[in-house]
């Protein structure tokens, strides 16, 4: 290590980083905070003259530019996951007063309940004790960032959000490499738990009006399937997880038969098997037709006759 990144060791870091091939962005020393102004007081000029740009906007990956900004101070480091393909799994620990499981060991449970694996990947340690799993993003996907959607004490980074990267340190600890593999691709049973639609909070169905509720949902399932055909490379587990939902919609709100609705998912699904690197077999499209399914009906979609 040089004598300027021995002195500034965030600098190191950041450009390690950046040969990872991420993008990166300054937080400010001490912190978890984005340098730069928020968009509610953007001026509207500099590089935001056409549009307000994000520190996801801002990342960057290219190692002079990265020494350039790291050699002023020794900002923090945001990975911003989006652009950089990765998808990471934010483990926290339970706050005060949360009886639940920290957020590794919901993962891990959840990891068994799904049929798994949860593969050892890049990892690294946060102060307060929790652990940022890194993987890479599957082909295709445009995955999101959620807050604590797939489990308990359980965020997702991809998408619209960044994690603090190794190196970084607040005033009660650093980020610190726990283990350097290189990331492996996200799990499907991941993918799936992640573009999950949650569990309604209300009771009450929502209501579609329709003369022929019969020809409603044998159209919608038709779409569905079709869906399902078009599916782009990279997009398969997701494509079919959402048109399972959807479908699982119409089959709690009695708009379809329950066995012709799976059978049909199944089928199309598995014409999907052998074309990319998902779905591996005919028993992980069942499963996931299966899991979209449920989660569907939880919320259904009932019918209401329209007036003649």
């Amino acid at each position: 290590m040089s004598t300027a990144t021995t002195a500034n060791p965030q600098l190191g870091w950041a450009l390690y980083l950046a040969a990872l091939g991420w993008y990166l962005f300054p937080l400010h020393p001490g912190t978890k905070q984005p340098t730069g102004h928020r968009a509610a007081r953007c001026p509207g000029t500099g590089r935001c003259a056409e549009r307000h740009q994000t520190p996801e906007m801002r990342a960057t990956n290219d190692p002079d530019a990265v020494r350039a900004a790291w050699e002023i101070r020794p900002w923090n480091i945001g990975v911003a996951t989006g652009p950089s393909r990765l998808a990471v799994a934010d483990c926290d620990m339970p706050k005060d007063g949360d009886t639940g499981p920290d957020g590794f060991t919901a993962l891990t449970a959840l990891a068994a309940e799904r049929g798994g694996p949860l593969p050892a990947t890049y990892t690294v340690t946060t102060p307060s004790g929790g652990r940022h799993l890194y993987y890479v993003s599957p082909p295709g996907a445009h995955l999101r960032s959620t807050q604590k959607h797939i489990c308990p004490n359980v965020d997702t980074r991809a998408w619209g959000g960044y994690v603090v990267g190794p190196g970084s340190v607040l005033p009660h600890g650093g980020y610190e490499l726990d283990d350097e593999a290189d990331p492996v691709e996200l799990p499907g049973w991941l993918v799936q738990a992640n573009v999950e639609k949650p569990a309604p909070t209300f009771s009450a169905p929502a209501r579609i009006l329709s003369a022929k509720p019969d020809a409603y949902g044998a159209a919608a399932l038709r779409g569905e399937v079709e869906r399902v055909h078009n599916a782009a490379p990279g997009t398969y587990n997701e494509v079919l997880s959402t048109a399972a939902y959807t479908i699982g919609r119409k089959v709690g709100g009695g708009l379809l038969d329950p066995a012709t609705a799976r059978a049909a998912l199944i089928a199309a699904g598995e014409t999907l098997v052998s074309t990319a690197r998902w779905p591996r077999s005919a028993s992980e499209v069942v499963r996931v037709v299966d899991a979209g399914l449920t989660a569907g009906a939880r919320n259904p979609l009932a019918h209401q006759q329209k007036a003649a």
